[in-house]
């Protein structure tokens, strides 16, 4: 699952009938009637996906554009759209034509963050993108030989609900930070308050009242069920945004300011696809170090894959009287390539999008709706200058909303009562935002569960791999104290 959500759209009711033999070769392949589903409606639901989905070539560059690697150097805001494009469009087609689902993919929303504000300042670009690779190399081995359910299982369900409900709150701080509706207080060592309402404790000018807007427009759209509500509200508020920034004097916008670019077709630029050092960072932060990052990136996508391919699986009619798909060693493979193929093309790992939700909503039972889907991604590489006019005021009400989805969606499905998987679960959720780092989030909730279990009896009833890994967490919160940073 990308930790990005939309309002689902209930997939419409099959009948027996609707189940045919196959037509032609196309039929066949991509079984389509055999799924009770039609071309036109594979069609219809491959565009619901993309337009549910496709705020992401506009937020991804926000998000990785923004920061900047130990060296200063920040990435080229119209080859992020090329690399996000072309990586969505790659995985996508891969997902339909093997995995035969349909389940789109492109950049995830929490690893990028992982990359932008964890990796990039502590390496080069090029290093933090190899460690994305590797997460991703890592992902298909485990699925290869069979591991990657056994390592899923040794963190508990409660545990994984609050590190996808983290990554929500701190992309909600981000964007409300990215905004400037949220701002840092200059003078943060000589007060108890690190933030601030706006500027001066004010909101001030013309792109912060934007972003409000959109943030307003977003979630009306997603309490009215509209599907593509994301997307609706960053071409609207763009629009609003150009038109304000077209009469009124605005000083800044920050990154991009909202002007129509004139020719709205453009040469895609591929400047970044294969700019990657895949060990260059364990130079940098040390091996140990190295190692919890590329850990961090492969968390980060395994559990949050794992849960789209199910749920979407599931709502799509998938899986068998047991809800196990069949078939979905392929589909979770696809998903280790997209990993590193994200890296590989510098756009951040790529992973599964619960937006696809809307195109099994709109009829999709197979890979052929990733094939319009794929295509649509593709078309999108030549309309770069569309995507670098907007805002981030514009495009950073996604994140507060994507935000409250992701914690709606999981937070009934910790067991509070419970405290030995309470108390971390609180930890883990709250220590990512206030700790801006993902990678705390989740190390402080390993160690919080496995103490607890130890101090309520229950020690036997943790998994030794995550005695391990929360080990090696401990061990590296030491370090410092060490001596060995």
């Amino acid at each position: 699952m990308s930790t990005s959500a939309s309002a689902q759209v209930p997939p419409s009711p099959e009948s027996p009938e609707d189940r045919r033999p196959p037509r032609n070769g196309l039929d066949r392949y991509f079984r389509i009637s055999e799924r009770g589903s039609t071309l036109p409606r594979e069609i219809r639901g491959g565009l619901a996906t993309f337009f549910a989905m496709a705020y992401i070539i506009v937020l991804n560059p926000i998000i990785l554009g923004s920061a900047k690697d130990m060296y200063g150097h920040q990435l080229d805001n119209g080859q992020l759209v090329t690399a996000t494009a072309l990586t969505a469009a790659f995985t996508t087609l891969l997902m339909g034509v093997i995995g035969n689902v349909p389940i789109a993919l492109a950049a995830g929303l929490g690893v990028n963050s992982v990359v932008a504000l964890q990796l990039a300042p502590r390496m080069s670009w090029p290093d933090a993108m190899g460690m994305v690779v590797l997460a991703g190399f890592i992902v298909m081995l485990l699925v290869a030989t069979g591991l990657r359910e056994r390592v899923m299982n040794a963190v508990p369900y409660g545990l994984r609900k609050a590190i996808a409900i983290g990554i929500g709150l701190f992309i909600m701080l981000i964007g409300l930070v990215d905004s400037g509706f949220v701002t840092r207080m200059p003078d943060a060592a000589q007060t108890t308050v690190p933030l601030q309402l706006g500027t001066g404790g004010h909101l001030l000018g013309w792109p912060v009242l934007v972003f409000a807007l959109g943030v307003l427009l977003t979630l009306a759209l997603i309490v009215r069920r509209t599907p593509g509500a994301i997307l609706i509200s960053i071409v609207v508020m763009t629009v609003v945004a150009m038109v304000v920034n077209a009469v009124a004097d605005i000083p800044s916008w920050g990154l991009t300011t909202p002007e129509w670019p004139g020719n709205p077709v453009a040469t895609p630029d591929f400047g970044l696809v294969g700019e990657v050092s895949l060990f260059g960072g364990f130079g940098k932060v040390g091996i140990l170090t190295g190692v919890l990052f590329v850990f961090t990136v492969l968390l980060s996508c395994f559990f949050d894959a794992m849960g789209t391919i199910m749920a979407v699986s599931d709502e799509a009619k998938l899986t068998d009287g047991e809800g196990q798909m069949p078939g979905i060693n392929k589909v979770l493979f696809v998903d280790g390539i997209a990993v590193a193929a994200g890296g590989a093309g510098s756009a951040s790992a790529t992973t599964c999008f619960v937006e696809s939700t809307a195109g099994v909503g709109e009829g999709a039972r197979t890979g052929f709706a990733n094939i319009v889907t794929g295509a649509l991604f593709a078309v999108a590489l030549f309309l770069t200058p569309v995507a670098t006019m907007v805002p981030s005021q514009a495009a950073t009400p996604a994140l507060v909303a994507v935000g409250f989805l992701i914690l709606a969606g999981s937070i009934r499905e910790i067991d509070w009562a419970d405290f030995t998987i309470a108390v971390p679960a609180f930890v883990t959720m709250l220590m990512m935002p206030f700790t801006y780092s993902i990678t705390n989030g989740i190390g402080m909730g390993f160690i919080t569960f496995s103490v607890l279990r130890l101090a309520a009896g229950r020690g036997r009833e943790v998994p030794v791999t995550m005695y391990v890994v929360s080990a090696v967490f401990a061990f590296y919160y030491l370090m410092p104290a060490l001596g060995l940073t």
